[in-house]
């Protein structure tokens, strides 16, 4: 029985399955709109939503101009380099994306339903950020 289990394994362990979370997050920061599986799209929804508040919440801080701000800008940015292992996106994230999002209090990516791959009958979807 699954009891209190969370999250997905997506039949792969745990280093593997960091590895695919850290190159989906990167392929749709850098595309704004990837092809994949509903489990896996579903997967990566949770962690891309989360760094995008982080990038908002950082670049709020940023705004004001004192030392604890800046501190708090530098530590959203390291936090999210942590996990996407790339300056470049880290970079879009800050400076296009997170901006884009100001307003928005969530749901800032969508899951469309494509249907079934002809090869396994696997689930597709398009998950894409949303448009402001």
């Amino acid at each position: 029985m699954k009891h209190q289990i969370s999250g997905s394994k997506l039949g792969r362990s745990a280093p593997q399955r960091n590895a695919l979370r850290r190159n989906l997050l990167k392929a749709l920061f850098e595309h704004e709109r990837i092809k994949t599986t509903a489990a896996k799209a579903k997967f990566v929804r949770s962690d891309a939503e989360k760094l995008i508040t982080l990038a908002k919440r950082g670049n709020k801080a940023n705004a004001t101009d004192t030392p604890q701000a800046r501190a708090r800008y530098v530590s959203a940015q390291r936090l999210a380099a942590a996990r996407l292992n790339d300056p470049a996106i880290v970079h879009k994230l800050f400076t296009t994306i997170a901006p884009r999002f100001e307003k928005r209090p969530g749901g800032y990516t969508r899951i469309l339903k494509l249907g079934a791959r002809l090869g396994d009958a696997a689930e597709e979807v398009l998950l894409e950020m949303v448009e402001e």
